[in-house]
């Protein structure tokens, strides 16, 4: 079993990736294997709304000049998805944002194609709005028919400045239980 992991902060290494480490590091301990993808730096733009999926149905989006096509088959081979932003102005950063909406259309032009696969949300978030960053994640896994486990809390972290997230203990143990929860629901679903 596999789960891939999206982080949509434009900070690589920065405390979105930080909170969903501690996700994967529980999966690991349960023997699930593991992938991080940071969509730092990559240029991803956004649905066009030329629908070509829906023509081609070939689990592919229209536009192939950027990596998104290589990402969708990260996430067709995996059982699980995490997707993980910061708090961008009560939402999700725009790099996730054109990932949920060209990934979303094509699996609905593809038979909702990541139907029963599991999906996880992870926030950072400096004070406020990561509920609706959760909200807005987890619209996408629902919307696709995928199962999500929760956590002792919503799965959100705190931290501001590079680093921040190191000091926030609530926030990890939310996120290792969320792995631990993930992995539960992998094995249960694979048995």
């Amino acid at each position: 079993m596999k789960v891939i992991a999206f982080n949509g902060s434009a900070r690589k290494d920065g405390n979105t990736a930080i909170f969903t480490k501690q996700a994967l590091e529980a999966l690991q301990k349960q023997d699930i294997d593991t992938e991080m993808v940071q969509l730092s730096g990559q240029k991803i733009r956004g649905c066009t709304a030329c629908y070509k999926c829906f023509d081609n149905k070939d689990k592919r989006c229209a536009v192939d000049d950027d990596p998104l096509n290589e990402y969708i088959a990260k996430m067709l081979e995996a059982d699980g998805i995490i997707l993980a932003s910061p708090t961008y102005f009560a939402d999700v950063s725009a790099e996730l944002k054109a990932l949920i909406d060209r990934a979303g259309l094509v699996a609905r032009a593809n038979k909702n194609m990541f139907r029963h696969k599991v999906g996880a949300a992870v926030v950072a978030v400096r004070r406020a709005g990561a509920i609706h960053v959760f909200d807005t994640i987890n619209h996408f896994f629902l919307i696709s028919e995928m199962i999500v486990p929760g956590s002792s809390y919503w799965n959100i972290g705190f931290g501001l400045k590079k680093g921040d997230a190191n000091g926030d203990e609530e926030g990890f143990q939310t996120m290792q239980l969320l792995g631990q929860n993930i992995a539960w629901l992998l094995k249960k679903i694979n048995a």
